[in-house]
């Protein structure tokens, strides 16, 4: 599903960042956060590949098991996952058919029907009624911006994690690493563990401080968190148990860290009486996808979101393992309100070129003005259109293509290559 007239209302009412509204419609429905364990995970980046494996393992423990991710790559249905795979329609549609039947009763009883909640406030309601009905086992919940004010922050969960902290949304959550790190520490509840990914000393110690504040248990890479590599496996350690024989579906070295991170969320669970097997754990590993992360979409065509500094590095330190070809393009859009300079530095070694384009999302940048930016960059950089004439000419051009700087650049891609090979 691409859109649906009830969302697209939603949309209007831009972003807010508060618990007072979601909490108390939740209420007002059953409160069906309340219906499912959950898990809630955090970070600056790498939540969503966190949040895939933890649930990836779980599956293959034979349990019931929901996915919130956000934002989506192409289609709504990703968001909201049962068992791995994208909620079908006609389930989804129910979801906000109920969903915006409740709304409207409750703000007309309120006295103000032309309010309403926001888009990630309503999808946020729309996973928890899906999860709620479906009678998952167990939830895992990526959180949308920040921690301490986002929606999803209504859950009680059993596990958090904070997967790492970085520069990003600095309008939002502040320029300074160690606010960053206590805004994400947000959802850190009082006696529940805490799981932590690699981050700067200051954000880490911030996250800590917090943690020990509210009597919740925290494990850190390095610390109780260990892994060692050996013939293409890894293997990771805990102080509850370990795992060896690990393969990591997801590419890119730093998907070992974030594998890491969800090891110690499954263990943690595993604790708790949750049946997940060292064997369950390697096959969820070995199958995790997720959309628009380092994904080879065919031969010399590879998306990836990489849409702030971290994500950068990350692609970056893929590229430099990766052999270099003649000719190799990137193809690059973002979002506004990001330091497009900043973010593209860490990659411009490891290209021939920069080609600017834009997807058809509102936010995405011109990219006449995006290049204009990008002036003092190190390599050859010309502004092409939309990405739907820009794609064609750069694979002609390149023996490989890399398309990035915004999940939404990725997902349009992700739709023109399947047109494409239709019409082939």
């Amino acid at each position: 599903m691409r859109t649906h007239p009830v969302l697209d209302a939603c949309v209007a009412r831009g972003m807010r960042l508060g618990l007072d509204q979601i909490r108390a419609f939740l209420t007002a429905m059953g409160e069906p956060h309340r219906a499912v364990p959950m898990v809630h995970v955090a970070g600056t980046n790498g939540k969503g590949s966190v949040s895939t494996m933890t649930a990836a393992a779980l599956t293959a423990s034979g349990l019931r098991v929901g996915t919130y991710l956000s934002p989506h790559v192409e289609e709504i249905n990703e968001r909201i996952r049962l068992d791995g795979e994208p909620v079908p329609d006609g389930l989804l549609n129910e979801a906000i058919e109920a969903v915006a039947r409740a709304s409207s009763t409750y703000f007309d009883a309120m006295g103000t029907p032309s309010a309403g909640l926001t888009y990630f406030e309503f999808m946020t309601v729309v996973a928890f009624y899906v999860f709620s009905t479906q009678r998952v086992d167990v939830a895992v919940i990526e959180v949308g911006l920040g921690g301490r004010l986002d929606a999803t922050n209504v859950v009680d969960p059993l596990v958090c994690a904070i997967t790492s902290i970085g520069l990003d949304h600095q309008t939002q959550l502040g320029d300074d690493i160690a606010g960053i790190a206590r805004e994400k520490a947000g959802i850190i509840k009082r006696g529940v563990p805490v799981v932590l990914g690699p981050m700067p000393t200051e954000a880490m110690d911030a996250i800590v401080e917090i943690a020990r504040a509210r009597g919740a248990e925290v494990w850190r890479p390095g610390v109780h968190l260990r892994r060692q590599h050996a013939d293409d496996r890894w293997s990771f350690s805990c102080p509850t148990g370990s795992v060896t024989s690990l393969q990591i579906a997801l590419a890119g070295t730093h998907q070992v860290a974030n594998a890491s991170v969800a090891f110690g969320v499954v263990q943690r669970l595993r604790g708790m009486g949750f049946p997940v097997s060292e064997e369950c754990i390697r096959t969820g590993f070995a199958a995790a996808h997720i959309e628009g992360r380092l994904e080879e979409l065919r031969p010399g065509l590879v998306v990836d979101g990489a849409h702030n500094e971290l994500g950068a590095r990350a692609l970056a330190g893929w590229l430099a393992k990766r052999p270099r070809p003649a000719t190799r393009i990137l193809l690059w859009g973002m979002g506004e309100g990001r330091d497009a300079a900043a973010v593209l530095a860490p990659l411009v070694e490891h290209f021939d070129e920069v080609v600017t384009t834009r997807c058809a999302h509102p936010k995405a940048r011109d990219p006449y003005e995006l290049a204009m930016s990008l002036q003092d960059i190190d390599c050859v950089l010309s502004a092409a259109g939309p990405i739907e004439e820009a794609l064609p000419e750069v694979l002609a051009e390149a023996d490989e293509v890399i398309a990035a700087g915004s999940l939404f650049l990725a997902g349009a891609v992700r739709s023109l290559v399947r047109e494409m090979d239709a019409d082939v």
